[in-house]
């Protein structure tokens, strides 16, 4: 008899803003059973914006330096948020790197998704690039302070190889686009 692994039973212990916490009773491969405390979020979308074309010669892109004060101060990222209820991930891609960066992107291309702490939390983050931009005006929210950067992709990538950007999104993103679409 093939025991399937999975959830038996979920309490709900915390409903906040941006995560949820429940206490998950769940049966493991081996058929014994446990309880896991899982934080709930409803998933996001990064997207690295390419001011210049991606394969050409050491491409310019943006990024963001913003106040995270659950990592100590301000770290470089990737425009990035959270899904709206029934949101496509490439319409939040869009939004957030109008919102934070105040560009608009003629193509937006899906790069992954990745899982960011399979251990404790259901976030998926659909990783894209951003080609094409046109300069606007930004629209931060009430609690995000931070500015847009213009680097390029050679010093972004040295950013993460000295460990300046350490943000997950933004450095999977990054390696991603320079090894899948920038070609390098």
């Amino acid at each position: 008899m093939d025991i399937e692994p999975g959830q038996i039973a979920s309490r709900r212990v915390h409903t906040g803003r941006i995560v949820n916490l429940d206490v998950d009773t769940v049966r493991f491969p081996d058929g014994s059973t446990g309880e896991l405390e899982i934080f709930r979020h409803p998933g996001a979308s990064a997207v690295v914006p390419f001011l210049s074309d991606p394969a050409g010669d050491d491409p310019q892109l943006l990024l963001i330096k913003q106040y995270r004060y659950a990592a100590g101060g301000y770290i470089y990222e990737i425009p990035a948020g959270r899904l709206d209820a029934g949101e496509d991930p490439a319409v939040c891609a869009r939004r957030e790197l109008e919102e934070e960066t105040g560009c608009t992107a003629e193509r937006v291309e899906k790069l992954t998704t990745i899982v960011t702490t399979p251990g404790f939390c259901d976030e998926r983050i659909h990783l894209f690039m951003a080609v094409g931009l046109t300069m606007g005006e930004t629209r931060h929210e009430h609690d995000e302070f931070l500015t847009v950067e213009r680097v390029s992709l050679s010093q972004a990538l040295e950013m993460v190889r000295r460990g300046d950007i350490s943000d997950s999104k933004t450095v999977c993103g990054l390696l991603f686009a320079a090894g899948f679409r920038a070609g390098r």
